[in-house]
């Protein structure tokens, strides 16, 4: 078993800073990377940023400058810095596992329960 513990979402006014962490813990033997995702009401599931093991960065359009996606290999771990939040930003943030390898398995895509992001004043 595998668990992603999400933590850090919450209610932040427009220009204002959050930072969310997601910690993969259970019986992981390998994991290539971690990202970000994110979904807004009515809208389809989208990439926020994702990091490699080797540590490159991929970015959404939308948030590049103002979020930072960074990761602790050891602790099977990803963090993303979000700063000048904007209202569009709001949505439920999900982290997402990729190419992990376990003792029960492998899994292309294995996702955490998500947490909500609302910017408003």
């Amino acid at each position: 078993q595998v668990q992603l513990v999400e933590s850090g979402g919450g209610l932040v006014q427009p220009g204002g800073s959050l930072s969310l962490s997601c910690g993969a813990s259970g019986s992981i033997l390998s994991i290539n990377a971690m990202g970000w995702y994110r979904q807004a009401p009515g809208k389809e599931r989208s990439l926020v940023a994702t990091i490699t093991r080797g540590g490159s960065t991929n970015y959404a359009d939308s948030v590049k400058g103002r979020f930072t996606i960074s990761g602790d290999n050891a602790k099977n771990t990803v963090y993303l810095q979000m700063n000048s939040l904007k209202r569009e930003d709001t949505a439920v943030y999900y982290c997402k596992v990729i190419d992990l390898w376990t003792y029960s398995g492998y899994f292309k895509d294995y996702w955490g329960q998500g947490t909500q992001v609302t910017v408003s004043s």
